[in-house]
């Protein structure tokens, strides 16, 4: 299992086109993919539930990934973020 703590830097936090874009992106990944956020835990493959978190720019979450891909994973996931998703 590997995870990192990140801070949400697009404007308009996890809105529909970057949650699509990043639960895509993770679907393709064999390894869990989670988010936690505001004591939650998030399953970063489903739009639907990431939508659903709320996740705002400003706000701190936590990707953690874990099985066979996980390194992989948690690099594009932290890349997508850290680049506020191209916005």
């Amino acid at each position: 299992m590997v995870s990192k703590k990140l801070t949400i830097v697009n404007a308009q936090g996890f809105h529909m086109r970057p949650a699509s874009t990043f639960a895509t992106a993770m679907g393709k990944y064999a390894s869990d993919v989670t988010i936690k956020h505001n004591g939650a835990d998030v399953n970063a493959k489903s739009l639907m539930n990431i939508i659903a978190a709320c996740i705002k720019c400003g706000n701190e979450i936590e990707v953690v990934a874990n099985g066979a891909d996980e390194n992989d994973a948690l690099a594009e996931a932290v890349q997508m973020i850290e680049s506020g998703f191209g916005e």
